[in-house]
């Protein structure tokens, strides 16, 4: 019993000194970090639910009916995704796909322009103090690059980062692909590394994306479309309050 006691506190006291090792190696070589907007940086109030409204509408969806209800949940499960993608899956052939992203990104656009998009609480200052720490911060979406546009224009955040990226920038794949991620190293040759770089995001997909990147901190924000247990089994390493609790992680 004494052998056994003494391996347990052998046994906890190396793990606390790796996840201390692991912590303060990430503190220390984060460069880039890649973040999310709609759920993580911004708050759209669900607008993402009233425009797909429009969507379903151009395709002849009937509201109310089984299939306009199978259609918004599958909507809900995939949020984060490429919105192409997910009308891909939803009305099968390209016409009608594409029919279907226009109508959205039209009804979003419409919405944004009405004033219905807001800053997170402290995502503003999040990302400024990440860049006055030396790193550098990529925002990225899978709405389509006018949308992406609209969103910048509205808040302000035209000139906030030196980069921002949407599934046509990175060959046109979007979320759970690594694309995104990958194209901000690329663009900006701010890592040496994949493991130097910080994926942050509100979605499952957002996870996979930076786990399949390789990125060297994953974390998920509550203020968005999933829960912990949800980004943790995307492979989350960080599940934070918000992105405003971003730079504390990484000082």
């Amino acid at each position: 019993m004494m052998n056994q006691s003494i391996n347990q506190s052998i046994n906890q006291s190396v793990n606390q000194s790796v996840n201390q090792s692991v912590k303060q190696s990430i503190k220390q070589q984060t460069r880039l970090v890649v973040l999310d907007m709609a759920g993580t940086t911004v708050a759209d109030g669900g607008l993402v639910e009233r425009a797909f409204a429009a969507a379903a509408a151009e395709l002849g969806v009937e509201p109310g009916s089984p299939d306009h209800a199978d259609k918004l949940a599958y909507v809900r499960a995939t949020m984060g995704e490429s919105k192409i993608s997910v009308f891909r899956h939803l009305f099968g052939d390209e016409e009608r796909a594409r029919r279907a992203n226009a109508a959205f990104e039209k009804a979003y656009g419409e919405l944004v322009d009405g004033g219905l998009v807001a800053p997170i609480p402290g995502a503003r200052e999040a990302i400024e103090a990440l860049q006055a720490g030396g790193r550098t911060v990529v925002l990225t979406t899978g709405f389509a690059r006018v949308t992406q546009d609209a969103i910048l224009d509205a808040l302000g955040w035209q000139d906030l980062v030196p980069l921002t990226l949407c599934p046509a920038d990175a060959g046109g794949r979007g979320r759970p692909y690594p694309d995104m991620v990958l194209t901000a190293l690329l663009r900006t040759a701010a890592a040496d590394d994949v493991r130097e770089i910080a994926v942050v995001g509100d979605t499952s997909y957002d996870m996979l994306s930076g786990v399949r990147a390789g990125a060297g901190l994953v974390a998920g924000v509550l203020t968005g479309a999933h829960d912990s247990d949800a980004l943790r089994a995307a492979g989350a390493t960080h599940v934070l309050g918000s992105v405003a609790e971003l730079p504390g992680v990484l000082t």
